[in-house]
């Protein structure tokens, strides 16, 4: 077994760029402020499996380069809304348009091809296969060469494979994979694994990176590491990411704006800090609850926020545990996500 050396240290969030500071605006603001010009663009999508409706009319736009965050409770249509985004489904109506490209009806190696990326919330990464491997794995769609000549690895075959193979390590050392490369990922951490799932979806190229519940299943002290390396490769590359996440915390800390989904439908996209203690985003995690019940947790966001200071790029934890506390409040709701619409 190749001998492993110790993965190279998470960056800080600090040391991710501030977010800069805006202005509260109207609830349900579904458009990104003015600046920066939207790379996507989803409108009036709906999607339904026989008689359930898993999306119902969303529509919002994500501004290039930013890190958008979908939030909801369990079964309110967060992944569903991810895999329209990658072809994975078609949905009945509406429109996805990625810059000049209308990705409805696409077949998701397409969708590949035009610059879209995306992690999955359970690992699917080769175990008998080593880091580097597993990374190279990601740039298959950029391949052109045939099932024979692959099969008996010679002409083009050869070539391209070492031309994936040299793309590929700067990804390694921008994800502190490097000292690891011929490591064997199944004997690799969790956390690790996830870091080389990240390192895949980097190797397709992609301007759009979805995340899929990136930090589900780990500790904090992992979450925070994972959040670091994500927040470095989003700057150095330049990258939009939109993230599917539970954890409040994280969210508060890493986007710039919230999407929030109840039972398919938008019901706040707003900053973190607004999102957070809207009365409806209250509701929802609370699976309904009475007026007062609702107040008083949104004035516990409220207070918690204030606490955080006018600076919504600070990476403190206030906004996320109030977040966190009404999610743990309403976690009864749903059964679960794998019963759809997820």
């Amino acid at each position: 077994m190749t001998e492993q050396t110790t993965p190279t240290a998470a960056p800080s969030l600090t040391e991710a760029p501030a977010t800069p500071a805006r202005d509260p605006a109207p609830t349900g603001r579904t458009q990104p402020p003015a600046g920066r010009p939207p790379i996507l663009r989803v409108r009036d999508v709906s999607l339904r499996f026989g008689g359930v409706t898993a999306l119902n009319g969303v529509t919002f736009s994500v501004e290039d380069g930013e890190f958008f965050a979908i939030i909801g409770p369990n079964g309110a249509g967060k992944t569903s809304l991810l895999n329209v985004l990658n072809g994975f489904y078609r949905p009945q109506s509406g429109s996805v348009e990625l810059g000049e490209h209308a990705l409805v009806g696409q077949r998701p190696a397409r969708i590949a091809s035009w610059g879209v990326a995306r992690t999955f919330q359970n690992l699917a990464l080769f175990e008998d296969l080593t880091v580097l491997e597993n990374v190279v794995v990601g740039r298959h769609h950029l391949m052109r060469s045939g099932v024979i000549a692959g099969a008996f690895w010679w002409g083009r075959a050869r070539a391209e494979e070492r031309e994936a193979r040299r793309a590929c390590v700067p990804l390694l050392e921008l994800t502190g994979l490097d000292p690891i490369a011929g490591a064997l990922v199944r004997d690799l951490p969790y956390g690790v694994k996830k870091r080389v799932e990240l390192a895949r979806a980097l190797a397709m190229q992609p301007r759009l990176l979805l995340l899929d519940e990136p930090v589900a299943g780990m500790n904090a002290a992992e979450t925070d590491e994972l959040a670091g390396w994500v927040q470095t490769v989003r700057r150095e590359l330049g990258l939009t990411v939109v993230m599917i996440e539970h954890d409040m915390a994280l969210v508060s800390k890493v986007a710039e704006r919230v999407l929030v989904l109840d039972f398919g439908e938008v019901i706040c996209c707003e900053p973190p800090e607004v999102a957070m203690r809207d009365p409806r985003v209250v509701r929802a995690y609370l699976g309904g609850g009475d007026d007062a019940l609702v107040e008083e947790v949104a004035g516990q966001v409220a207070d918690l926020a204030a606490e955080r200071g006018p600076g919504a790029g600070e990476r403190d934890q206030a906004g996320g545990e109030a977040g966190k506390a009404a999610g743990a409040a309403g976690a009864g709701r749903a059964a679960g996500e794998n019963g759809e619409a997820r």
